[in-house]
């Protein structure tokens, strides 16, 4: 199937984007889609422990947001832009600047003296003659919250730095949030959890690229950029008990979903992980080891789409997946849209059983 990301476009209007979160945050919308069936039913997000079903297993991913974005002047004059995405070995950062800069210019961040290393195709290698541990103490004290370009809300930095993370959040490394995980409060968990539904973490650090469309080369390899991944030994086998007892494995967001498919051994036993995913999900596409997924609606031609797209189609339903626009997934968000449902970071969510 020769799909490109032009296939999985649609409108949204621009008042349906939200640029701040539903208060309390358990208060958003969610769309029921059931894939066996096609339904398509309209709850809220605090309706979720009578929508779950019985004795299900939610896996979070706990990564934390970091400010990665920072201003920084050249020593020789002019003011930079830097989107510090990850660290890469000992001091080097790789990096967005704006305005793009040749290698050897030297950068100072607050009394930080930085050095532009190389550029590899709009990424740059930043040395920040520090470790990581002092690097990312100076970015939480002096960088502004990474939030997408579409979101122009009012609020402060202080207040975004809470909006823009989950409650469960430990693991510093994204520099976009998980943003299914945005909907949760200590009440709803609370809630979850007396319902017997058991909640286990497993961390991806989100970068960029997930929310880039794919390129021709991506699509073409079936690769997409890599980003750090982390199951722990106690958290797989209590996975792989509940899986084998037939609990319903239910990922919350893409990012616990693309973990748990990337760790898998042949005979479909998730692994204790510490390394790197660059698996890409798009249909065709068997998923081996989730049963649901919760997720926020998202961006025309990002293989965030493409994923659940998969995960509504065959080989996973009886739905052969042609196109997009005859899809069980372009009808849904067709009717959310009808409905007003806020779309993107900040907006509404999607439980797909």
């Amino acid at each position: 199937m020769n799909l490109t990301s032009k296939d999985f476009s649609y409108h949204l209007p621009p008042s349906q984007i939200a640029h701040q979160p539903a208060s309390p945050r358990d208060h958003s919308r969610i769309l029921l889609i059931r894939r066996s069936t096609g339904g398509i039913t309209h709850h809220h997000f605090f309706d979720l422990p009578d929508l779950l079903p019985p004795r299900a297993v939610l896996v979070t991913n706990e990564s934390r947001v970091f400010s990665s974005r920072v201003h920084a002047h050249k020593i020789s004059r002019g003011k930079v832009e830097l989107l510090f995405l990850n660290p890469t070995r000992a001091t080097y950062w790789a990096a967005l600047l704006k305005p793009g800069l040749p290698s050897g210019t030297r950068l100072l961040l607050g009394k930080l003296e930085l050095t532009v290393v190389r550029n590899n195709a709009g990424i740059f290698t930043i040395d920040t003659h520090t470790n990581k541990k002092v690097f990312f103490s100076l970015l939480n004290r002096l960088g502004l919250v990474p939030i997408p370009p579409y979101i122009h809300g009012s609020q402060n930095q202080s207040q975004l730095k809470r909006q823009y993370q989950t409650i469960y959040a430990k693991t510093t490394g994204s520099v976009a949030a998980p943003t299914a995980g945005l909907h949760f409060t200590h009440r709803l968990i609370k809630t979850l959890k007396a319902r017997d539904i058991d909640i286990h973490s497993v961390t991806l650090h989100v970068g960029l690229g997930t929310f880039r469309p794919p390129s021709p080369q991506q699509l073409e390899s079936g690769v997409l950029h890599e980003e750090s991944i982390f199951i722990s030994p106690k958290t797989a086998a209590a996975l792989n008990l509940a899986k084998a007892a037939g609990r319903p494995i239910i990922a919350v967001g893409t990012t616990a979903t693309r973990v748990l498919e990337s760790s898998l051994s042949p005979d479909g036993l998730l692994l204790p992980t510490r390394g790197s995913t660059s698996l890409f999900i798009k249909p065709p596409y068997r998923f081996r080891f989730i049963d649901g997924l919760i997720t926020n609606f998202h961006l025309p031609e990002s293989s965030l789409l493409m994923l659940i797209s998969a995960f509504c189609s065959s080989p996973n339903t009886r739905d052969k997946f042609t196109d997009f626009r005859h899809s069980l997934v372009y009808r849904a968000y067709s009717q959310a849209i009808q409905a007003n449902y806020r779309f993107y970071s900040f907006g509404d969510a999607t439980l797909l059983l």
